[in-house]
């Protein structure tokens, strides 16, 4: 058959057209049953060894873009054998190309490095709170080359590795309940220091904290207040609903007392003419 003056094997044309449609097709199969392996083998293995369930997240996720990664690979090859394209120069010439850039790829380089050794030191997992590269929220995935942290606004941060120079994990251990209330100068302290005594024995009883929460007295002298401090140790995660559920109490507990928290007054003069 020829088309403008070419001549084309149109038996050849269909051949090759259906071994990519079936290549397509075995990929769009296999490619979410793979995953679905990966993630009963992790969770089976998880449970066996009793991993904890962020750690098996992170592993999990990290082994499906690693999967999927490999998947492309395969496909591409797959797809130059379809068409008879020999690939092993293909390679030979990748690599060449692949060290006149390799200068230029140190960034690549540096993100992989440093996504290595943040899952081997378990420095990150997923669902942990953390702050890095200038962002601070949930990790929500964990790779070779970058990190995902969701901002508590619902912003999805997509962090180079390289830029996580330093890491704040607040996923580790106990966290601190912190609540500064302010009373009026012209209060009794020692009366709000006792208020405070009966509202932290109420909140003792709460299984959230660890240890506490107690008053340890004035914390500072503001410009038109004395700033109170309560503390406690909570459960990780815990401390802020712990926070709000401690300032509401207070307030009521100051309101009934009749004890004054400042809040700034505006006062009108009228000049009589």
């Amino acid at each position: 058959m020829e088309i403008y003056g070419m001549h084309v094997d149109l038996s050849n044309m269909i051949n090759i057209g259906l071994k990519i449609g079936l290549l397509i097709l075995a990929f769009i199969i296999f490619i979410p049953i793979g995953k679905k392996i990966i993630e009963r083998t992790i969770n089976k293995a998880g449970s066996n060894q009793k991993i904890s369930e962020s750690r098996v997240k992170t592993l999990e996720k990290l082994l499906v873009n690693l999967f999927s990664y490999v998947m492309i690979f395969v496909f591409i090859v797959m797809l130059f054998a379809i068409f008879t394209i020999p690939i092993g120069p293909l390679l030979a010439g990748a690599g060449v190309v692949g060290l006149a850039i390799g200068f230029g790829a140190q960034g690549l380089v540096s993100d992989v490095v440093t996504g290595f050794f943040l899952l081997l030191e378990r420095q990150v997992e997923v669902d942990d709170y953390i702050t890095a590269g200038g962002y601070d929220g949930i990790v929500e995935e964990l790779g070779l080359r970058t990190t995902k942290i969701r901002s508590f606004n619902g912003t999805l941060n997509f962090i180079p590795n390289r830029e996580i120079i330093g890491v704040a994990n607040h996923s580790r251990g106990n966290m601190r309940a912190l609540v500064d209330i302010g009373i009026s100068y012209d209060e009794n302290i020692d009366e709000a220091i006792s208020l405070l005594e009966k509202v932290c024995a109420e909140f003792q009883q709460d299984e959230r904290f660890k240890d506490g929460p107690n008053p340890i007295g004035v914390q500072s002298l503001g410009s038109s207040d004395v700033v109170l401090r309560v503390v406690g140790q909570t459960e990780n995660g815990e401390q802020f609903g712990c926070q709000r559920d401690m300032l509401k109490r207070i307030k009521e507990a100051f309101d009934e007392a009749n004890i004054e928290i400042p809040f700034p007054h505006q006062v009108n003069i009228q000049k009589e003419k």
